[in-house]
């Protein structure tokens, strides 16, 4: 089982990577000091769990839970006892540990985990997780920028980047119209072109194979019109 390690504290990563390698079915793949980075990390990366500190400057563990769209499981990590209520909310939370973490806590913890796959393995049934959110962050000039998901126009690749258009701003953001076109809810958005990841709901004007958003006009593909047509409400 894979997992990696957020924490803004040195002393606290490294304690719960001495804790873990007492498992042989633990493997701490990172560490990371900032959620910024971790994210980026699980951008191109699975990991089956997740040792989270809530306190980390400027973004916080719950923060950093509402921009993964399908989290995997994770353990919290704090050193206050007031947040306990607030994590259970969570689907994919595990276990919240105070710090600091004794040994008997952590294993305790961890055979949660254990316990916890070998009941989803014997009865192959999967343990349903919250919907998605309804926005999203992005990286943006090394900060994380939150968007409304609703308030995304249109989706426009441009080589290793993609910009992304809002009804007040556009965020040129290093990623692929792929990795967006997954966090974006397929009964809202649509591809109607490589280049291009629409909000239905934006359209303007449909003239021959473009598409009037806001001021813009945007391709569409032939490939792609007739599912396009389909889920317009035509006269």
């Amino acid at each position: 089982m894979n997992c990696i390690v957020v924490d803004d504290d040195v002393t606290a990563r490294l304690i719960i990577k001495k804790l873990c390698a007492d498992f042989n079915e633990i493997t701490v793949l990172e560490e990371f000091d900032s959620a910024i980075e971790a994210i980026k990390y699980l951008n191109s990366n699975e990991v089956d769990l997740i040792f989270l500190d809530i306190h980390m400057p400027a973004f916080s563990g719950f923060d950093f839970i509402q921009t993964l769209k399908s989290p995997p499981k994770i353990i919290l990590t704090t050193s206050d006892k007031n947040f306990a209520l607030q994590a259970f909310e969570y689907d994919c939370i595990l276990d919240y540990l105070v710090k600091p973490i004794t040994k008997t806590r952590f294993n305790k913890s961890l055979q949660k985990l254990s316990s916890l796959k070998e009941a989803k393995t014997s009865t192959n049934v999967k343990i349903p997780s919250k919907e998605g959110s309804d926005f999203i962050y992005v990286s943006v000039e090394r900060r994380l920028v939150k968007i409304d998901i609703p308030n995304i126009c249109f989706v426009e690749a441009k080589g290793d980047y993609i910009s992304i258009k809002t009804d007040s701003k556009s965020y040129i953001v290093h990623s692929t119209l792929k990795k967006i076109e997954d966090k974006l809810p397929s009964s809202l958005f649509l591809r109607i072109h490589r280049s291009f990841i629409i909000n239905v709901s934006e359209i303007v004007d449909i003239e021959d194979n473009s598409v009037l958003i806001q001021k813009s006009v945007i391709p569409i593909s032939r490939s792609n019109k007739s599912e396009l047509m389909r889920r317009l409400n035509l006269l």
